[in-house]
């Protein structure tokens, strides 16, 4: 769900949803989310001071509170 939850975020963020790639590693107690987006899309997705992404990172945690699971998400380039 996190992965889902993210890839629709994040498309509703950016000017080329098609480019949006959401990548799922699942570990023992993490789940990592690799975001990668178009390059000229890549500030929107961090935004101003890294607010975006922080705020995107604070709902993940939220909704990986209710699993035993930790969600990490990264931006890649």
């Amino acid at each position: 769900m996190p992965k889902e939850l993210i890839t629709y975020l994040v498309k509703a963020l950016v000017d080329y949803p098609e480019m949006v790639q959401v990548t799922e590693v699942v570990g023992e107690n993490v789940i990592i989310l690799e975001v990668k987006v178009a390059k000229e899309d890549v500030g929107k997705v961090i935004g101003k001071s890294g607010r975006t992404v922080l705020a995107l990172r604070d709902i993940l945690a939220a909704v990986a509170g209710k699993g035993k699971q930790r969600v990490v998400l990264d931006i890649l380039e």
